[in-house]
């Protein structure tokens, strides 16, 4: 399955690798991602595709908003991805 706008996906390389973020645009080989924290909605990481293992197709409320192409804040993005991983509490930071 191919990783589209808004799907969630892993990060298979890099010191980023094994942490979740959200599909904001993908471009060609490259993909945009975003997870609130490290890598926040207004500087999205640049990541090429094959580096990126697609963990889930979002069905969230965020990944609608990123598909019509509204506004997302960062913690939502978080609140989001903490669902997904089982986390704690998505907006403590540490």
């Amino acid at each position: 399955m191919d990783i589209v706008k808004a799907d969630i996906v892993r990060s298979m390389a890099g010191r980023d690798k094994g942490k979740f973020f959200f599909v904001l645009e993908a471009e060609g080989d490259f993909l945009l991602l975003a997870d609130g924290k490290t890598r926040r909605v207004e500087a999205p990481k640049r990541k090429k595709r094959k580096h990126a293992a697609l963990a889930s197709a979002a069905d969230t409320r965020v990944a609608e908003k990123i598909r019509n192409g509204e506004t997302i804040t960062n913690s939502e993005v978080r609140r989001a991805l903490a669902q997904l991983s089982g986390e704690g509490n998505p907006d403590q930071e540490g």
